[in-house]
Order: C-alpha cells, then structure tokens, then sequence
C-alpha cells in the first residue's frame, strides 16, 4: 500500500526555538483552510499532541522509533493520516537529536527519513543575523538524506532584522517560508514536566492556538508550506490497524485466575471506544485534568480485543463505569490535584474495592502515585503499601525494560521498552514482586505486581507489543 499523504516535518536546531508554537500554528491555520490536517509529534511528549488534537479537531499522535521500533514509524503515521488532506509532523529537540547513545535512533531527522517528508527548520534568530546562514548550511548538509526543504525564522526583531536574515540566507540554497515576530499570546505556560496540558487550561488554550494560527497565517507562505509538503516522497507501507496486528501477533498464554480478594473531554482520548466484537466487558480509564497521558493506540487496542473503553474522571466521578472489569491508569499531574483526588473517598473506595477482588489494573506513573497509600501526606487509594512524595530531581529518559513478574500485561522475561519522565518518588520502588527490571542507566527493579495490578514509573506503548492489550482483556475476562 502507497500512502501519499502531503507531510512536512516541523524541526529546529535545539528545543525552546518554536517547533510547538509553529507546528501548531500551522495545523490550526490549514485546518482553518478547510483541509483535514493528520496531527503528529515525533518522540514520547504526551502534551504536544493536545495542543495540535485542539487545533485539528483529530487525535493527536505519537511517532516513537526507539518505544515503537523504526519499522513502525510507517504504518503508525499511515494509521494517523488516513483519509486526510495533509500531515504536519512536529520534531522533538534538536533535528539530530535522539536516545542517548544510540545515534539517530528516535531522532526527528530518523522520522523525516523514515516518511520521506521534507523538513521545515525553525530557527530562534532573536540574538542574530548572518550567523543564521551558516546554522542553516550546517543542519541542511548535515546528512545528505535528510531534505531540509524550508526556513521559518522564528522571534525576528524587525523589518531590519528580518531584511538582514533574508540577505543572509540567500546564499544557502534553502527558501524562507516564514518570519515570525514574538507574540506573547501564543506563550503556553509550563511547570515542572513542561507545558501545562490543554485538558487544564480550557479556554486559554483555545485562545493561545487561535493565536498560534494567527502569527503563522500572517508570517509564513502556507502555499509554499503546502507545496512543499506536497512534494513528499510516496510511503509504502500498510496502515497499522489494531484488529489485525491482534490477529497476527503472538497468542497470550492461557489465562491464570487471579485470586479474587460521565468525564470531560480529554484532548487525544475518546470519551468511548466500542469493541469490535462486543461482548459486556468493560475497561475503564482515567482521563479529566489529572490523567492526560495516553497513547491512542492503547484505546484502540483494548476496543479491538473486545473492551468496551469508557473514559472517567478521578476528580469529579465517584463510581467507577458501569460493569467496570478492568482499570487503566495512565499518566498525568496527580500531584497537582492530590487534594482533589484524596477528597473524592467514594472513588478511591472503588478502586481499592476493584483491586482486591483481583481485577486487572494497569497504573503508568501518575496512575501508580494514585494507587499509594498517599501522595505528599495526602491519603490515595491505598491499593499499594507504598508512599508518593514530590521531588526536586527529575526523572527522564529512555529505559530498556523486562518484566521480572508475571502479571495481568505480561509474562515474566517479556522485554519492552519503556519512558520514564517524572519529579516524584514512590517509597519503596519496588514491591515483593516487581514490575520491570531496568539495566540502564544503573541496574534496578521497580513497580509493583500484586493479584491483578500492574503499577510502575515506565509509560509503554503498547502498538510495540499488542499481546499487552489483548492479555489485559483476557484477564478481564477471567478475573
């Protein structure tokens, strides 16, 4: 299968230069346009995609070569863009920047590669003016294979200033597609893991895309930015799709009884996925403010395994779903809401209640701080003897996983691989049956395994390893 979806790549030579504000911006104004834009964000980031779901009315997706494997890059774009009259993929960091160690492996000149897709730089020019040529020429030849098609000067001074960077760029051989002045309506505000996600900001964010598409609409040539997407080389690769990849993957063992012992929108997240071959069984996951991390592809896996997926809200709902038999909790800000979470005890009862009667529980980060006995002093769900507190030492990076216990996601010696981003510890790390085993960057187990919970720090993407869904609703099933 050919996909011939018009791409761009919206990349820059080190974060903080304006790939968001860009990459946004130019979603929002094509969607203004009419045309159906296939939002995409290069790496694990989970809030970018809010932000570009808001501006294209579409899910937000991710395209990970190190979590997902660059064979996927692909098929998941293909997924994403079916049907759509243009994608435009966001980077992350610098162009050439990837996993640590591991060369241009999960770097956005690796994803422009593996899509064929010209690359647009956005360069910060605020504290220069001839130099830009020589950054221009070295991010362009840099690798022969990587296309870099265009420039959009990003915080230009002035007319003078933006007629010094044209001059200088003229000799380089690659086309200014845009000049942007800095506008402090389209600064999104960030805290202590980044930019504070679309779900809590509400209006705000609205107003902040609008203006976004309003810079970008006034500064860029969105003809030229079309034309050049148009130019993307053919992608040959078959779309993911959920059912199949269930079918051909791998069967799960055979399920091994455990002992039995309406929320608000959330950019990238549907409010409800209907199996594909249903059957009563329900999977609720948590969304609302406090939850706003989650791959599409988790959902899509669940419903294709016969889950009916019903997304609530920890914050304001006191019952879980209807028939829940299963819980996912992913990522998130609970300890931004820890007062909020802690005072709704009906839900944190439910929770508890679900887990002791050996129901399937998936918890990823924020999700396993919310099943503590407390966060920051504040009582939790108390499904794990274990305490959260925030911390000042970040937490991030790329993690090369095991699973050292059987659970309910998979079976002991199973490799994934994983994404750790956080400013909080849980104490202790790791119960009597850890979740993964980590070789870098030192030597440790952590998370927890007990009855049917799977809790730990490492957010995974299931599309790599799709047996993941289908044995956590199998063991709904069973449970």
């Amino acid at each position: 299968m050919t996909s011939s979806v018009p791409r761009l790549v919206i990349a820059a030579p080190s974060s903080g230069s304006g790939k968001t504000t860009v990459a946004t911006g130019l979603m929002a104004a094509f969607a203004a346009r009419g045309l159906a834009v296939s939002p995409h964000k290069v790496g694990p980031d989970y809030i970018d995609p809010g932000y570009h779901a808001l501006a294209t009315g579409r899910v937000g997706r991710n395209l990970d070569a190190y979590l997902c494997g660059p064979e996927l890059i692909g098929p998941l774009f293909a997924h994403g863009a079916r049907g759509c009259d243009v994608a435009v993929v966001e980077g992350v960091m610098g162009l050439y920047d990837g996993a640590a160690g591991e060369g241009e492996l999960a770097s956005t000149a690796q994803v422009a590669k593996l899509l064929r897709a010209p690359v647009v730089l956005v360069v910060d020019a605020s504290s220069q003016s001839r130099s830009v040529a020589a950054l221009v020429h070295g991010f362009a030849s840099w690798d022969p294979e990587v296309r870099v098609g265009g420039v959009i000067l990003n915080k230009v001074a002035s007319d003078r200033h933006e007629e010094l960077l044209r001059g200088a760029l003229e000799s380089v051989g690659v086309p200014v597609l845009g000049a942007l002045r800095r506008v402090a309506q389209v600064e999104t505000p960030s805290r202590h893991l980044g930019l504070v996600p679309v779900a809590e900001r509400g209006d705000a964010a609205v107003e902040a895309v609008a203006a976004m598409a309003a810079q970008v609409e006034a500064g860029c040539d969105l003809e030229g930015l079309l034309g050049l997407a148009r130019g993307a080389g053919a992608l040959s690769c078959a779309a993911w799709d959920a059912g199949e990849v269930l079918v051909s993957s791998p069967p799960p063992p055979l399920p091994v009884p455990i002992p039995r012992g309406s929320a608000p929108w959330t950019p990238g997240r549907p409010e409800r996925l209907r199996p594909q071959t249903p059957d009563g069984l329900v999977v609720a996951v948590a969304g609302g403010e406090a939850f706003t991390f989650s791959y599409a592809e988790h959902a899509e896996l669940l419903a294709a395994a016969g889950a009916d997926v019903v997304v609530f809200d920890p914050l304001r709902d006191e019952e879980l779903p209807e028939g829940t038999s299963g819980l996912v909790i992913g990522g998130g800000f609970p300890e931004v809401y820890a007062g909020e979470l802690s005072a709704n005890e009906p839900l944190r009862k439910a929770v508890a209640t679900l887990a002791e009667r050996g129901a399937p529980v998936a918890a990823e980060c924020a999700g396993l701080l919310y099943l503590c006995r407390e966060l920051d002093g504040q009582p939790m769900c108390g499904v794990l003897d274990a305490s959260a507190r925030m911390s000042e030492r970040l937490t991030l990076g790329y993690r090369d996983a095991v699973a050292v216990s059987d659970s309910a996601l998979a079976e002991a010696g199973t490799r994934m691989r994983g994404h750790e981003f956080h400013r909080t510890v849980v104490e202790p790390g790791a119960g009597a049956a850890p979740a993964w085993g980590m070789r870098a960057p030192v030597r440790r187990v952590e998370g927890f395994v007990q009855q049917g919970v799977h809790a730990s720090y490492l957010h995974t993407h299931w599309a790599s390893a799709p047996g993941v869904a289908r044995r956590f609703v199998e063991r709904c099933r069973t449970s």
